[in-house]
């Protein structure tokens, strides 16, 4: 079997968020390039401070 090279490690933090009792957080790396409000879509009852973890999703997913 092929020994695979490991070319990067991306790290971020996350805190709070949908499973917290506020329901909104924060998502952060470690070098400051990425520093953003979580909180649920207005739809589903989301206050519109930040963006939503789908949305980071779909953006992180899209760009790769």
């Amino acid at each position: 079997m092929a020994k695979i090279k490991k070319l990067y490690t991306a790290v971020a933090t996350s805190i709070g968020g949908r499973g917290s009792t506020n329901r909104t957080g924060r998502a952060s790396t470690p070098d400051g390039r990425l520093d953003l409000v979580i909180d649920h879509p207005v739809e589903l009852g989301g206050k519109y401070e930040g963006t939503n973890p789908d949305q980071l999703f779909a953006a992180g997913y899209g760009s790769c």
